[in-house]
């Protein structure tokens, strides 16, 4: 039996230095599949789309809102061949009502340890429209390796060079913030991988440098201390979003390998300063990530941010527009308001405006934003940037012996 697993291509942050990174979930999901199917991978931000009759069952990954609506052109040309299709992912948990116009079968929440059934469903002709598993989370122990195998390792390389494989070492989220949509799907309850597992997967994969997805790392202190100490001995090294403020935690993160943390940054005042300092304090390099658009935004204050940006030595920044995802209190808020223009999902890139912001008109928010990117990135260009972070790996690499050419061709 061949399976054709495809992830819908999506549109970039246009500001965005452009490298592609292997996606997480599908691979994550391909090692749910039975291991007497084929399985086929396209990812089709890296690679061409033929769309045939060359596999008996397809499935669509889609994480981001604005891969939906391809996910459901995708699905409608393959369903017109007589091909069944299901429908599988992030994307796939917002917008199930409507995905279900456009597959077979749709598949909400984890896969671990469902997916036997769904393939024996599909061969014995006894598929379900819907399998509902929401918040119905299979044991954290069941989540192994992720099926890597079926990438073109080639495509994931930025000028040359090898960047990061993706890994997760817990699912669920304890925070609740506002434009988030992580507690709708992973639940409010922090649900760590046991060690041995995340170090297995870590030492499987073939790369040094690693982005560790979570949420947050920085949701259990003991568990943190724990997971980085077993990490110390791989010599990986990696990024991810926030780490604890703690002196012992910043000290092993950096013994384990930190490279650079993606730092939420939500305002001038001195603890988002005393925090990237402290960060690199530990030798480990911030890139901040700045949402715009709140409510108490005004030009003068995105202004003042950006100058604030500048001041504080930040190493990189990712500016994104406030975006009103479905299952998100900013989307009930913003519905309920009536300030919402569009749901056009392609337009939700988190770089454009769909919404009606409360200091600001909708064009003057997306100049802002603009303004934003280019004022950061007007001295010192985002590829010198990002040149200067590899640099700095490269060193710790080369310290611990670690360093290989990563040139392909």
């Amino acid at each position: 039996m061949k399976f054709k697993l495809i992830y819908p291509k999506w549109e970039k942050l246009d500001q965005q230095t452009r490298f592609l990174l292997p996606p997480h979930g599908p691979v994550v999901f391909a090692a749910t599949i039975p291991s007497d199917v084929q399985v086929e991978f396209i990812d089709e931000n890296a690679e061409s789309l033929n769309i045939e009759k060359d596999a008996d069952f397809v499935g669509i990954s889609a994480m981001l809102t604005s891969q939906i609506k391809r996910g459901w052109e995708i699905a409608d040309a393959y369903r017109q061949l007589g091909i069944k299709v299901i429908f599988g992912g992030i994307a796939t948990m917002l917008h199930a009502e409507e995905t279900q116009l456009h597959a077979d079968v749709v598949f909400i929440g984890e896969a671990e340890g469902r997916m036997e059934q769904v393939f024996a469903d599909f061969k014995n002709g006894k598929l379900q429209k819907v399998y509902d598993y929401y918040q119905n989370f299979p044991p954290i122990e069941s989540v192994g390796t992720a099926r890597r195998s079926i990438l073109n390792r080639d495509l994931y390389n930025y000028r040359g060079v090898q960047m990061v494989d993706l890994i997760h070492a817990s699912r669920g989220c304890r925070f609740n913030c506002y434009p988030c949509c992580v507690n709708f799907l992973g639940g409010r309850q922090f649900r760590p991988r046991p060690f041995d597992k995340v170090i297995e997967e870590m030492a499987s994969i073939d790369n040094n440098r690693l982005f560790i997805v979570d949420n947050s790392l920085a949701q259990d202190k003991e568990w943190e201390i724990g997971l980085f100490k077993e990490m110390i001995p791989l010599k990986k090294k990696w990024c991810c979003h926030p780490i604890e403020n703690d002196d012992q935690v910043l000290d092993l993160a950096a013994q384990a390998g930190a490279w650079f943390v993606y730092q939420a940054i939500f305002d001038s005042s001195d603890f988002i300063r005393d925090r990237i300092k402290r960060y690199h304090d530990y030798g480990i390099a911030v890139e901040g990530s700045i949402l715009l658009g709140l409510d108490y935004h005004t030009e003068d204050y995105i202004k003042k941010l950006v100058d604030f940006l500048l001041e504080v030595d930040l190493d990189m920044a990712e500016f994104t527009v406030l975006t009103p995802f479905p299952h998100t209190r900013t989307f009930d808020d913003f519905q309920k308001e009536k300030r919402i223009f569009t749901y056009d999902w392609n337009n939700y890139t988190s770089g454009k405006v769909v919404f009606q912001p409360k200091l600001l008109t909708p064009e003057k928010l997306q100049e802002l934003y603009y303004y934003a990117w280019e004022t950061f990135y007007r001295d010192e260009p985002q590829n010198y940037k990002m040149f200067k972070l590899l640099k700095k790996v490269v060193e710790k690499e080369k310290e611990d012996n670690t360093y290989k050419a990563r040139v392909r061709e």
